[in-house]
């Protein structure tokens, strides 16, 4: 159910980002009355903005670019309100299939649904700790050169959870007073602060297989 609802999700916040692009490229291109009027507003002001739009004929470039922005604006709003109600189905199922990874620090509904689903596409690579660090690419593999000894992650593996793991070290770097100290120490250690979120997703995978382990 997770996978299947994440499927038809992926799709519209893909056709969204798309959406507000195409808003942003119309308003580069359109008359100059309307780039006045437009062009520093932020996405959540645009589609507002162009929603509101009055129509009439469309007999004009500036009328057309009227017309075009308003059916993206509210193109733009129906996605927005099909992501509030596909997570609002979300929510309750990955709770339920995995209420110790959503109680991980920085894991919230997407992330543990798409280490769920890379989980159970591939359940042969629960096997150890290091075969799912494998899995999200998070396997440290040697990187050095002459005197100088260094690690980069594995580039193989499912770039999704890669990334979802990405965004967990994301979110304790800004809120985490444990995940700031260990940068500042890695970093005053002579690591690069890439070479430190590496380190950091690592330790996150371990956390993540563990609880999917004890939940499976």
């Amino acid at each position: 159910m997770i996978r299947t609802l994440r499927v038809c999700r992926r799709s519209a916040s893909q056709a969204r980002t798309q959406t507000i692009n195409q808003m942003h490229s119309l308003v580069t291109t359109a008359p100059e009355e309307f780039r006045a009027l437009l062009r520093d507003l932020n996405p959540r002001q645009l589609v507002a903005k162009a929603a509101a739009f009055r129509l009439g004929g469309v007999f004009t470039p500036s009328s057309a670019t009227k017309l075009a922005l308003r059916e993206l604006a509210l193109r733009h709003r129906f996605l927005t309100e099909q992501l509030r109600r596909l997570d609002a189905e979300l929510k309750p199922l990955v709770a339920l299939a995995a209420p110790r990874l959503v109680a991980i620090s920085g894991v919230g509904t997407q992330i543990a649904g798409q280490l769920l689903v890379t989980a159970g596409d591939n359940p042969e690579r629960l096997r150890s700790e290091s075969a799912f660090a494998l899995l999200c690419g998070v396997a440290p593999v040697p990187a050095s050169s002459g005197k100088t000894t260094r690690h980069r992650l594995s580039r193989a593996g499912d770039r999704a959870a890669n990334y979802a793991l990405w965004r967990v070290v994301m979110v304790r770097l800004t809120s985490d007073d444990r995940t700031k100290a260990y940068m500042a120490r890695r970093r005053s250690e002579g690591l690069s602060k890439r070479e430190v979120i590496r380190c950091l997703k690592r330790d996150v995978a371990r956390e993540v297989y563990r609880s999917l382990v004890d939940e499976r």
